[in-house]
């Protein structure tokens, strides 16, 4: 039999596994909320990053105006219920704009002891804690490092608190797939989602779909977490754990179709189109790295677009072969992070002095070396803007939101074609991780990048007057000529070597010195106006 207890200092609520029969018809009050934070918190094997992503997208679909923070572990397979394995996502849903994924949260879902003591501490007081009693036995209690139970030791008691056997519940839900318990388990994030879905009256078809889509080849793992969904949004409607639904209305926004996107999507797309706009093949040599490798994943997906994708054997490789495809007439790309940046920086230096396009994107994360790498800082900063050589300038561009990363994308694809410079685009683990909804544009509304290759030559003078000038500068740019090699009366020379201005033949003498460092210093400071 279920109990309710009310304390008034901390609500409790503890449920069986049992809805009541007579709860169904009981009404339910809703009250409407201009916003509301939540956060998913369990095991790295608890699925809290498809739980949140699927409730971001019913709430993207429902029209609230979102903004999301996964958090995960960096160890690879960290200890089941200890609180360096916990991986949590965050959500903010609104009925008006918003620009951060919020604060503290207002709601945590803790799958385990670990999940609620890695998470207690941000919960703002007075929020609702959803427990999955199942979990809290004394032997995960204490791999959370809790002396007593928190639950009656007066830990939560500025909460309110409501327990349930989640993981009982979930294994009902989907008993007739016969998956075994080990499998059935797993579909608890689902019932939960389902649960918070009813609480915050989220839509269930797009979580629908998606599950029909992503399992379309297991139909048993299928339909158990379809009917765990269900369950979950079907529980929060007979059982009396809860007297209150809340409402958060869409948000107003201008007219136009939208989808929602994460960062590192929107940056992927926003090479794609630049490389489109300019009429050029997209190279990107990468290799990977957190929190940058989504991007690799995303272009290798679009083949069909003019891309190519090439995962080099390390950092090094990867940004040497994207400055060989600009060389080689295409727009090179290669993507970084932390530790990757300082690898690739003799490269850059490359691409400063051969004044070729190259697009660096460094999805920044925490710490010097190997430092946080699933946790969002901007520790790359300083390393973008000096770490290189003396007299090797370059753009630095950044974005200011998940859904910005696409038109900064764009804008350093113009910066390095039209002025034949390394454009470093900042970005970094919580935009590059984070979603919200974006406005698709229109390919036409994008301005078209002309690369400005330079012409074949009709014929060349006898005295050499008509000769390809490598280091010819565009009186506007201050850009070089951009000539394919193989093309015929463009043959020229250029490296890493010093060299004298418009020839590029190697020179050591200081008045030439002084003039191939002021043009590239000249040619930055024309981009910041």
């Amino acid at each position: 039999m279920r109990k309710e207890v009310s304390v008034p200092t901390r609500p409790v609520h503890t449920a069986s596994t049992a809805p009541s029969s007579t709860a169904a018809s009981a009404p339910r009050e809703v009250t409407p909320l201009p916003r509301v934070v939540i956060r998913f918190a369990g095991d790295s094997g608890d699925g809290m990053q498809l739980t949140g992503d699927r409730f971001t997208a019913e709430s993207a679909v429902h029209g609230n105006d979102i903004s999301t923070l996964p958090s995960f572990p960096a160890e690879i397979r960290a200890p089941q219920g200890t609180i360096p394995g916990v991986s949590s996502f965050q959500v903010h849903f609104a009925n008006y704009d918003i620009v951060t994924p919020g604060d503290q949260p207002d709601v945590l879902v803790a799958m385990n002891p670990a999940a609620l003591a890695a998470n207690l501490k941000d919960v703002r007081r007075g929020g609702l804690i959803l427990l999955d009693s199942a979990e809290f036995t004394k032997r995960n209690l204490t791999k959370a490092q809790f002396d007593a139970d928190p639950r009656t030791d007066g830990t939560l008691e500025s909460y309110q608190v409501v327990e349930l056997d989640l993981t009982s519940l979930a294994v009902g839900a989907v008993e007739k797939y016969d998956l075994g318990r080990k499998n059935s388990e797993r579909s608890k994030n689902m019932f939960a989602l389902g649960l918070l879905s009813w609480l915050y009256g989220r839509p269930l078809e797009p979580s629908d779909r998606f599950l029909k889509s992503k399992f379309a080849s297991k139909p048993l793992i299928r339909d158990a977490n379809i009917a765990a969904l269900h369950a979950g949004h079907a529980y929060g409607e007979t059982c009396e754990l809860f007297t209150v639904r809340y409402q958060v209305a869409p948000a107003p926004v201008p007219a136009g179709r939208y989808r929602q996107i994460t960062g590192n999507q929107a940056t992927a797309l926003g090479l794609v189109a630049g490389a489109n706009r300019a009429g050029l093949q997209l190279f990107l040599g990468s290799y990977p790295i957190t929190p940058a490798s989504d991007i690799l994943h995303e272009l290798s997906k679009h083949k069909a677009h003019n891309v190519v994708t090439f995962q080099a054997e390390d950092e090094i490789g990867g940004v040497g072969a994207a400055l060989g495809a600009s060389f080689a007439g295409d727009l090179g790309v290669t993507t970084t992070s932390g530790p990757g940046m300082t690898l690739k920086g003799e490269a850059i230096g490359l691409a400063v002095m051969t004044e070729l396009p190259l697009v660096v994107v460094d999805v920044q994360r925490a710490g010097p070396s190997t430092g946080m790498p699933t946790k969002p800082e901007q520790a790359d900063l300083l390393q973008a803007m000096y770490g290189r050589n003396g007299e090797s300038p370059v753009a630095v561009i950044a974005a200011k939101s998940p859904s910005d990363c696409f038109a900064t994308a764009v804008e350093a694809c113009r910066i390095a074609i039209t002025y034949r410079t390394p454009v470093v685009m900042l970005s970094d683990g919580y935009l590059g991780n984070g979603a919200e909804p974006w406005e698709i544009p229109t390919l036409a509304d994008i301005p078209r990048i002309d690369p400005h290759f330079a012409p074949a030559p009709n014929a060349t003078a006898a005295d050499g007057s008509d000769r390809f000038l490598p280091y010819k500068r565009d009186p506007k740019t201050l850009a070089r000529p951009w000539a394919v090699p193989g093309t015929k009366g463009l043959e020229h020379r250029i490296g890493g070597l010093e060299k004298a201005a418009n020839y590029g033949n190697i020179s050591y003498a200081p008045a030439h010195h002084a003039q191939m460092v002021h043009a590239p210093a000249a040619k930055i400071a024309g981009i910041v106006q």
